[in-house]
């Protein structure tokens, strides 16, 4: 799988590429992700890639020359190209997985300031929020959605971990527990210690419906 960032900010992208599964990801050639500076495609000398409202009001907003040329820099006959934007299709597991299926190369604009221009929407597939609330720009969204889908390359992480994810089947995961067998007065569920795998995987179904039922009863419906 391909994935292209386009930013205003590559340095915040450091750590997510260089640290952890994502790291061991890239390195065993299961995905690549390459960070584009949005700045580099201004035909403007000072560097601009924003400028205030037409019909006035607060903030500035992203131009459609700087950004429009960025994703033609990298688009693909087969890329799929999102804004992230507070606007946006909520993401959540089940988009994540409409994704990854249908997509193999993903191309994430990330937004910044008070949005933006309007006329760039013509030139994407989408835009996509990770919630109802807003940050200071797109890169922690781009992020978060890169990571989700980065799981389901097999080789990326353990498949029967994968398993029994949050949302799978509509229901959360099971409580885990770990040594010691004891902390504080604090005792792991017998069952756990029993050794009889049918009756542990009795109890952690019983337990991913009632952790559904009491954090997300939503996902029952």
């Amino acid at each position: 799988m391909r994935i292209d960032i386009l930013t205003l900010f590559p340095g915040m992208f450091e750590g997510f590429i260089h640290e952890s599964i994502v790291k061991r990801a890239i390195l065993k050639g299961l995905v690549e992700i390459n960070i584009i500076n949005i700045r580099d495609f201004t035909l403007l000398k000072n560097g601009q890639v924003d400028d205030t409202p037409y019909g006035g009001g607060s903030g500035m907003v992203l131009m459609c020359e700087p950004v429009v040329r960025a994703i033609e820099s990298v688009k693909t006959e087969y890329a799929k190209v999102y804004l992230t934007s507070p606007q946006g299709q909520v993401f959540n597991d089940h988009l994540a997985s409409d994704i990854y299926n249908s997509c193999k190369h993903l191309i994430l604009v990330c937004g910044h300031y008070e949005g933006f221009d309007e006329r760039i929407k013509n030139f994407v597939d989408g835009e996509i929020s990770i919630g109802d609330y807003v940050l200071t720009g797109g890169e922690i969204p781009a992020m978060a959605i890169s990571d989700a889908l980065i799981r389901f390359i097999p080789g990326v992480i353990d498949t029967e971990s994968f398993k029994n994810d949050s949302f799978k089947d509509n229901l959360l995961d099971y409580p885990v527990y770990t040594k010691p067998r004891v902390f504080r007065g604090l005792e792991v569920p017998a069952v756990l210690l029993s050794g009889d795998h049918k009756k542990i995987a009795e109890y952690r179904k019983s337990e991913q419906i009632r952790v559904t039922k009491e954090k997300r009863p939503d996902l029952l419906k």
